[in-house]
């Protein structure tokens, strides 16, 4: 049996997709509650655009992807932050009105999770020390 090459050029992961309803929206949470940076905002085809947050310094990006007909926001994207200190940006993003967890979870390491302005879940979790 001849060996097949399983190897590909891949070597990062650059956007995750998460769905909106309304991208400006969602553009004006993921920057003004969350302190993520614009870095894309252009149009792709007529009425259309493509947008990526992402936090200061990242590699990976969030596109946010407006829904169309029958497509679903208020999922849980399954998407993990770091953050260097959860408890802290847990009273800081509920004190901004963000809908965060009630508390902070201590096991394996502190995390909570938080849902944007369509209701999409994404967690913030502080690494192992």
């Amino acid at each position: 049996m001849a060996k097949t090459e399983t190897r590909t050029q891949i070597t990062d992961v650059r956007t995750v997709g998460i769905p909106v309803a309304d991208q400006d929206r969602a553009l004006a949470f993921y920057v003004e509650k969350l302190g993520f940076e614009k870095r894309m905002d252009v149009p792709y085809r007529p009425g259309e655009r493509w947008i990526e947050v992402a936090p200061p310094g990242a590699a990976t990006t969030i596109a946010l992807v407006r829904v169309g007909p029958g497509q679903a926001t208020g999922i849980d994207t399954n998407v993990r932050l770091t953050t260097l200190d959860a408890q802290a940006d847990h009273e800081s993003l509920r004190a901004r009105g963000v809908d965060a967890d009630p508390e902070v979870l201590r096991f394996p390491v502190p995390m909570f999770a938080l849902r944007d302005q369509d209701g999409n879940v994404l967690r913030l979790v502080e690494p192992p020390r």
